[in-house]
Formats: structure tokens, C-alpha cells, sequence
């Protein structure tokens, strides 16, 4: 029986036809994606860096490739050792990536390492409003009304004592004691929160989306702790692009500080409303909140797709620098992966 690495020119060319032909989904990404969007502003980036090995040195990794990589590794979840391994191991990976089997793939330091620059020159985000600004520039994006939710992103969970996370949630700064413990203080996270929902406990950090009614493109995003409630991150949410359009949203987003916001915005209030004490809804109010429900429900997809198609939402990351960062790329991927959904083709402007 043949070994992988022994397969002959015709064999490869066979098996990449079979891996197409079964509906391989990264096949379709780039169907659909003209990566040469991200190249230029990843390379602007770093063009410091590129000016230092002009004068010599060992040249890097394409960073389109690496970038390439980061989507694979939302897809799918991945750590970053098991990034480099799949990469390795699956011939459909290496294709999406442009490399032969002969080529070296890049180990898990060099994804870490290339991660951990993107978000010290605050790349992501621009990356994020890059695609949806090529998507506006095309017409996808409706503009015929907005939808705002928040999910959940758990992250490692840590073994503080009670006295240790009293200390953190009241100071939002680490004990006096891992100060001198700089191993242990790298592996504490002191910014993501414990919260409850529903008897479930969670502990991480909140996704807040405000996404296209139509197409359920996500346009904006706000990264949290987890303990944040999902109203507070609305006013940021909302741009001038909103005014004039209904905006849908669960009963957690009613209230009066709520409705100042809508008020300022200039949006068209499409909250589910709630019943209080001694006051429940009307039978109008329960039958318009079924006909906004029809489209609020709509922004669940939208995790759905992430939870069950990008197998889950979870940071491996410390500190909500590193989560927005990774939270960033999951909804890029997601648009992403979105567009190919809607069969629509996203190409330079």
C-alpha cells in the first residue's frame, strides 16, 4: 500500500479531484474569495520589517499564507500545534494554503508569532472592515435593517483562590503576589469574568455582533468580559450608517437608557418588548413581538453557524487584547464563510 508521500504526480492530481468532488469546503473559500484583498494591507503592516531584511536575513513566511493559515485554524477551531500537524497531515489544507508537499510548513511558534504581530499592529480589526468594505462597495450589504445580539466565548479556566478573583474583579489588576511570580502572572487572565446565564456558569469573555438583516453579515463587533450585559455595548455598535433603520433585538436590550440610545441613533426601535410586574404585555404587544421575532431570530444563525460549522466558539488566548484579536478573525471567518453561502464573489474593487 502506498504511502502518502509516495504518491506519483497523476495520484495527486486524483486525489485532488476526489477531495473536490466530495465537497471540500476550503475549495470553496477561495471560489469565492479573492485573497489579494487582505495582501496589501498585511503587507503595509509590516513593511518596517520588510525594509530591515532588505539589508539581509532570512526571508519569512508568505504572509498571505500564513493569514491563510489563522482562517484554517477558525474553521476549525484549532490550537496552534494542531494547526501546524493538520496542515501537515491533510492534503486539502495544503492546497488552500498554495504549498507542495514538498514545501516546509510553517510550525506553530511561526503562527503564534505572526498572531501575536497582527495584534500588536492592530491589523485584525482593519482586516474585519477591509472585507465589509469591499462587500458595501459591491452592494451586499442591504442597509434595510439591523439585528444586535451577544454570545458567550469561554476561555481556559483559571484556579484562583476567592480572595485572588475578589482581588481582580475589584482592581481589575493582578494580585500583589504573582507580580513576582512573572510565569504564573503570563497564564493568568485578568480580564475575562465569571457570569451566569440560565443556572449555566460560564467564564470568558462576550461576542456582541450587529449584523445585516438580509444577508446576516456581521458589520460591527464589541469583545467584552463576560459579565458585561449584552445592552451595554449597543451605543458603540450603532454607526450613522443605521439611522433610519429598524433595529431588532431581544427583550435584554429594552429600557430607558436603551431607548435614549435608539433616540440618538436615529433607529427605528424593533426591540421584542417585556412584560413587567403587575404590568404584563397587551395582546398587540405580544402579537407585534411575534412578527419581530421572525426576524430577530434571524442574528441566532449567525452563532449557530459558529458553534456548530466552526466547531465552537473558545479562546486559548490571556488577556482581551489576544481574545478580541481572535474573536476578530472567528467573525471574519464567518463572514467569509457566509459569502460563500450566498454564492456571492468578493474580488478587488
Amino acid at each position: 500500500m502506498k504511502n502518502i508521500n509516495d504518491l506519483g504526480l497523476f495520484d495527486d492530481h486524483f486525489l485532488m479531484e476526489k477531495l473536490t468532488k466530495l465537497g471540500d469546503p476550503l475549495r470553496k473559500l477561495d471560489k469565492f474569495i479573492n485573497w489579494k484583498i487582505f495582501e496589501s494591507p498585511i503587507n503595509e503592516a509590516f513593511k518596517n520589517e520588510d525594509r530591515d531584511l532588505s539589508k539581509g536575513g532570512r526571508p519569512p513566511f508568505n504572509r498571505l499564507i500564513l493569514f491563510k493559515a489563522l482562517i484554517i485554524q477558525s474553521l476549525y477551531n484549532l490550537s496552534d500545534d494542531q494547526l501546524e500537524y493538520q496542515i501537515v497531515d491533510r492534503a486539502s489544507f495544503k492546497r488552500f494554503l498554495e504549498l507542495k508537499k514538498s514545501d516546509k510548513v510553517p510550525d506553530s511558534k511561526t503562527f503564534w508569532l505572526f498572531r501575536e504581530q497582527l495584534i500588536e499592529k492592530g491589523v485584525i480589526l482593519g482586516l474585519f472592515k477591509i472585507f465589509n468594505e469591499t462587500l458595501d462597495a459591491a452592494g451586499v450589504l442591504s442597509h434595510q435593517g439591523k439585528m444586535v445580539d451577544a454570545s458567550f466565548v469561554e476561555a481556559p479556566r483559571q484556579r484562583n483562590t476567592r480572595e485572588e478573583n475578589k482581588h481582580i474583579k475589584e482592581t481589575g489588576t493582578a494580585p500583589a503576589e504573582w507580580k513576582v511570580k512573572p510565569h504564573k502572572l503570563a497564564q493568568k487572565d485578568i480580564d475575562a469574568r465569571w457570569t451566569k446565564k440560565n443556572n449555566n456558569t460560564f467564564y470568558g469573555y462576550k461576542n456582541h455582533v450587529k449584523a445585516d438583516t438580509k444577508t446576516k453579515l456581521i458589520e460591527e463587533f464589541i469583545v467584552t468580559d463576560a459579565s458585561v450585559h449584552d445592552s451595554q455595548a449597543m451605543e458603540q455598535l450603532l454607526t450613522e450608517k443605521d439611522e433610519g433603520q429598524p433595529l431588532y433585538a431581544d427583550s435584554a436590550y429594552t429600557g430607558e437608557d436603551q431607548e435614549t440610545v435608539y433616540k440618538k441613533k436615529k433607529v427605528i426601535n424593533k426591540i421584542i418588548e417585556k412584560g413587567y410586574r403587575n404590568k404584563p404585555l397587551t395582546e398587540e404587544q405580544k402579537a407585534n413581538n411575534k412578527e419581530k421575532s421572525r426576524t430577530r431570530v434571524r442574528v441566532e444563525h449567525v452563532f449557530g453557524f459558529v458553534e456548530n460549522s466552526m466547531h465552537g466558539s473558545i479562546v486559548r488566548t490571556i488577556g482581551i487584547v489576544r481574545a478580541t484579536a481572535k474573536i476578530g478573525l472567528m467573525n471574519l471567518t464567518y463572514n467569509i464563510s457566509r459569502c460563500t453561502q450566498l454564492k456571492i464573489v468578493v474580488a478587488m474593487g
